[in-house]
């Protein structure tokens, strides 16, 4: 059994100032886009320009927050917030939903494709690699916030979690997601986007990979507490990475009849 360690969730404090470990977690997850992006765009893998990658990001930044903020609002607890609108806007409150934040990210990379008379799919599969390590970095925020723990386990590596108030030895899923959603993810995309595939095939393993290591990570991750387990014992995160998985085979299915086409960078 493990003792959580404790972490300050302020990592730098200046006067009346506070800089989170969540809120740097972010920026570096959005760093680490940047940087894996500049790369890829001097390797040639891609036409997109380095202004065209920061924009990207720019507009991503307020695609995650604001699908992110809306998507745990509608998923997780629309009769609350549908009962106290104004509440939406607290965001210091906490309550941020990764599928949709994606669906905010999926709105700008549209919108952007459509402004660079590009199709979705061919920014979906220069952004998509680039992801995964900014998941992990999101991950260890939560960890450091001991946020999001598992169930309990009666394992080694067991974690006790002050902030659940209960002594037991929980999963740290925060770093299992970490590992497989962050660390693995990213070596999979990042192997299999070496060479050029057919337009759409890197979008789709992202999908198909990203919802395959949620939903199995699901099954330590202790449900919301104000949901529960829903239809079939799952919980509303592998209710949501279902269809991710249905829709990244279908793309990835898609992707291989049109072989023919020009393959993404």
């Amino acid at each position: 059994m493990l003792q959580y360690p404790n972490i300050d969730p302020i990592a730098l404090q200046i006067g009346p100032i506070a800089v989170h470990w969540y809120g740097l977690m972010y920026l570096i997850g959005f760093a680490l886009v940047w940087l894996l992006g500049r790369w890829r765009i001097n390797q040639g893998k891609t036409d997109l320009t380095l202004r065209d990658l920061e924009d990207i990001i720019f507009y991503s930044v307020l695609g995650v927050v604001i699908g992110g903020r809306l998507g745990y609002v509608f998923f997780y607890k629309p009769d609350e917030y549908l009962a106290h609108p104004i509440e939406i806007l607290y965001l210091w409150q906490g309550g941020m939903s990764f599928h949709g934040g994606l669906i905010g990210v999926l709105v700008v990379l549209f919108l952007f494709a459509r402004k660079r008379q590009k199709t979705f799919l061919e920014i979906g599969d220069f952004i998509a690699p680039l992801i995964p390590l900014g998941l992990a970095a999101g991950r260890m925020g939560n960890f450091i916030n001991g946020e999001l723990w598992g169930r309990p386990t009666t394992l080694p590596w067991g974690m006790v979690f002050p902030q659940t108030g209960d002594g037991i030895p929980r999963h740290p899923s925060q770093l299992y997601e970490m590992g497989l959603e962050g660390f693995a993810l990213f070596a999979l995309l990042w192997w299999f986007a070496r060479k050029p595939r057919p337009i759409g095939q890197i979008s789709a393993v992202f999908l198909m990979g990203y919802g395959t290591f949620r939903f199995l990570v699901e099954f330590t991750r202790a449900p919301d507490y104000f949901l529960g387990l829903l239809a079939g014992g799952l919980s509303m995160g592998q209710l949501l990475s279902l269809p991710m998985i249905a829709i990244g085979a279908v793309i990835f299915y898609w992707s291989a009849k049109k072989s023919s086409h020009a393959p993404s960078p």
